[in-house]
């Protein structure tokens, strides 16, 4: 006897096994208890989620021996046909291959024949959105008035591509990702009756690679029986699903942490010799810096994630190296990066480069807390604040400091001097020192003997001056002994 997959043998044959689609579930079985069955049904969805299913299960309810019933038999002549698609009255359609107008003019011409030994002659279109244009207008007529007791039903993963002209002639039903506690009762309840030996942690790794699909969850679980026999273990399991390494994850996330991107490039070494694709791999350190975001920031956050304990224990100690705006601005970056990453040329050296520079992101220093440290300098140096009733110091002579970029600033980098202020000083009175001065400089030797100033001297012993030269290496252009007014300074 022919061995029958899953996917195939555990396929719903009532609206009661559908899993994860009540709303659509609730709504067919009203209609057709309420005699108010439409005369065209769309349903929507990503792959796998029961739009074939519930189609075949309606054509059953309407066709059935003890019917119209929202719970057909399954054990009549009509039922049996349908799910052994042998009805003559129920035609299932692709079409991507079946997507002319002339197989739709053959399709409409069908239509006007009654149900042979059926109740209703039900039509169903899978992939309705890969038929053409002249298709879909030859089709419409026939769609708004179709003959008695015939029902189309169409099924797409790809709603957008189908037109609003016949969008707006069937009821649209959209079909909504299985949830992942869902799939793993599911599949908890094949594995006994199937009579499999699989840990929960093994049911939640085919749950999360199925991405909310019933089928693919049925059809991993059959690839993991068919590599491991009735015991699946968690090892075998993750080289079956390709599953990346936590470790290597973790080595990513602490080296960009420490700031040491030397040893970044060891570290993609051994993703690229493990055989893993780097796009792949981007993909779930992606996944991992949200993760680590998502346990800085929740509190219960093993609610939210599918992890094993001592993942669990790690990916908090590890997050908490860091404050949560450090891991959002490294995910936000990660984010950033993954389209360029997408069509480079050389995908290993685009993924060295960006983890390179999250290792950089730790020398960042945020503008508040620099403003807060000169506001803290400038009290205790006796600048007062008349708001906070701190009495201000007696005037006296205030820098005037040349402006820094705000980009330089956000980024961290460097200032560079201009190549015109890295030469000598031109003499007073020359061209060159008539020329337009640069708008900033870095900070330069101070002059000595004959060249100082003491106005200069004077401002330099400020500690609120000190401090933004040497965060931002500034240099001091001129001291402007003259005190503005009070309402200029406001």
């Amino acid at each position: 006897m022919q061995y029958l997959v899953y996917a195939r043998k555990y396929r719903p044959k009532t609206f009661e096994e559908m899993i994860g689609q009540k709303a659509v579930v609730r709504t067919l079985q009203n209609a057709i208890t309420s005699n108010r069955v439409a005369q065209a049904y769309l349903f929507s969805g990503m792959r796998g989620v029961g739009k074939t299913t519930a189609a075949r299960i309606l054509a059953k309810a309407l066709n059935c021996e003890k019917g119209p019933t929202p719970t057909p038999c399954n054990v009549c002549e009509n039922c049996r046909e349908i799910d052994e698609d042998r009805s003559l009255d129920v035609l299932e359609i692709d079409g991507a291959s079946n997507r002319g107008i002339d197989d739709i003019r053959q399709l409409r011409d069908s239509v006007r024949y009654k149900a042979i030994r059926s109740r209703t002659k039900v039509i169903y279109i899978d992939e309705v959105h890969q038929i053409t244009k002249d298709g879909f207008n030859a089709l419409l007529k026939t769609l708004e008035e179709p003959p008695p007791q015939t029902v189309f039903i169409f099924a797409t993963t790809e709603f957008h591509k189908v037109p609003a002209t016949i969008v707006s002639r069937c009821q649209h039903f959209e079909f909504k990702r299985v949830s992942h506690r869902e799939i793993v009762n599911h599949l908890n309840v094949i594995a006994g009756k199937e009579g499999l030996t699989i840990t929960p942690y093994g049911l939640g790794l085919i749950a999360e690679a199925s991405d909310g699909s019933i089928r693919d969850a049925q059809s991993l679980l059959d690839q993991a029986v068919a590599f491991c026999g009735e015991t699946v273990g968690d090892a075998e399991l993750k080289e079956i699903l390709g599953v990346v390494n936590r470790d290597l994850l973790f080595a990513f996330s602490t080296a960009v942490q420490d700031g040491r991107a030397d040893l970044i490039f060891s570290l993609t070494d051994q993703v690229v010799e493990a055989g893993h694709d780097l796009r792949a791999f981007y993909k779930e350190l992606v996944l991992h810096f949200r993760n680590l975001l998502l346990v800085r920031t929740v509190e219960a956050a093993q609610d939210l994630l599918i992890l094993t304990a001592e993942d669990m224990a790690k990916l908090k100690a590890e997050a908490g190296k860091a404050a949560p705006e450090d891991w959002l601005r490294r995910l936000q970056a990660l984010q950033a990066a993954e389209g360029g990453l997408k069509f480079a040329s050389h995908p290993q050296i685009y993924f060295e480069t960006i983890l390179v520079r999250l290792c950089h992101f730790r020398r960042l220093v945020a503008v508040e807390d620099i403003l807060r440290e000169i506001e803290i300098l400038k009290a205790g140096a006796g600048g007062g604040d008349p708001q906070r009733g701190v009495p201000a110091a007696p005037p006296r002579t205030a820098p005037r400091m040349t402006p820094v970029p705000t980009a330089a600033i956000r980024t961290g980098a460097r200032l560079e001097a201009p190549a015109s202020t890295k030469a000598e000083t031109p003499a007073p009175g020359s061209p060159a020192a008539a020329g337009p001065r640069p708008s900033w400089r870095t900070a330069e030797p101070e002059p000595t003997g004959a060249g100082r100033d003491p106005d200069r001297e004077a401002s330099l012993k400020d500690p609120a001056v000190r401090l933004f030269i040497d965060k931002f290496k500034a240099r001091i252009v001129s001291v402007d002994d003259k005190p503005k007014p009070p309402e200029e300074e406001k």
